[in-house]
């Protein structure tokens, strides 16, 4: 059957071991399996977030700090009841939470594995951080299964989405993508220690000389949500090697200067929930050290 499940709609069947644009096949790859401490706070806790990074991506950005597994061959094949008993692990682990990282291009799979795990005993809540390049038909296979949406907002602008992700629809489709992840999970949720049960966080991570974009995302998600979601704004971009050649403008860290300003224009709007990163931030220690096979 051929696969439309992200907006790229590519049409190939990757049940005959074709790959789409995304890089993979639908027998599922994963990059990495960790306890993740660097999400935010309400995600990562002081157990780690129970991370599963899956191989491929459909957006395929140029400065992508986990390149290495969206965009090359890299990977481990598992079954659905492998990915099954993955979460289940991890779970026994103490893990606060099950974080899919990258998981477009794996919907299906992921939702029959989560139902695998969900009758064997899966509690914690359900994370799916994604780039938020989704269709809205494809998110709804989820409902009832994912607790946490994590997803980004990456570009205001047609022109930088084209640039940078060759999407000049980003905007319109990540937009119309949370607004269904909100539909889904409803106003966020906390236990008695502060970790998120329920709800939707919206990541920006600011790109240089980017500030005008990123106020305009800001303020039309502000606008349509107000407090009901959280807002997090990142300063941790990192220079990948080779960058300057292609793109000479990625080539330096964002300025504190416009990262301050993005967040007091937040603060201004009246954002209150929200999460910022303070100090040395964008560092490789932020990119984690995937398999290799």
């Amino acid at each position: 059957m051929i696969c439309n499940i992200c907006p790229r709609e590519c049409g190939v069947d990757r049940g005959l071991g074709h790959k789409g644009i995304c890089g993979e096949t639908d027998v599922v790859r994963i990059s990495l399996v960790s306890k993740h401490m660097w999400e935010e706070p309400c995600i990562s806790g002081n157990r780690g977030s129970g991370t599963v990074f899956f191989t491929g991506c459909p957006l395929h950005c140029v400065y992508c700090q986990n390149g290495v597994i969206a965009n090359e061959n890299r990977g481990k094949e598992v079954s659905v009841e492998e990915l099954a008993k993955i979460f289940l692990e991890q779970q026994e682990s103490g893990a606060h939470n099950i974080n899919l990282v990258t998981p477009t291009h794996y919907i299906k799979q992921i939702r029959e594995a989560l139902i695998i795990a969900g009758n064997r005993g899966l509690k914690i809540p359900v994370v799916y951080n994604t780039g938020s390049y989704e269709k809205v038909d494809s998110l709804k296979l989820l409902e009832g299964l994912v607790d946490i949406y994590l997803p980004d907002m990456k570009y205001f602008s047609a022109d930088l989405a084209m640039k940078y992700s060759k999407a000049p629809d980003y905007y319109e489709v990540a937009f119309k993508a949370i607004e269904e992840m909100y539909r889904q999970v409803g106003k966020p949720e906390f236990d008695s220690d502060g970790m998120m049960k329920k709800g939707v966080i919206i990541r920006h991570l600011m790109l240089p000389g980017c500030l005008d974009d990123s106020r305009k995302i800001i303020s039309k998600l502000y606008e349509r949500f107000e407090d009901s979601v959280y807002l997090s704004i990142m300063n941790q971009y990192t220079p990948m090697p080779g960058i300057e050649k292609r793109h000479p403008e990625l080539a330096n860290k964002v300025t504190d200067r416009d990262y301050d300003t993005l967040v007091d224009y937040a603060i201004d709007l009246g954002v209150e929930n929200g999460f910022i990163q303070e100090g040395e931030t964008a560092k490789d220690s932020f990119i984690p050290d995937f398999w290799v096979e």
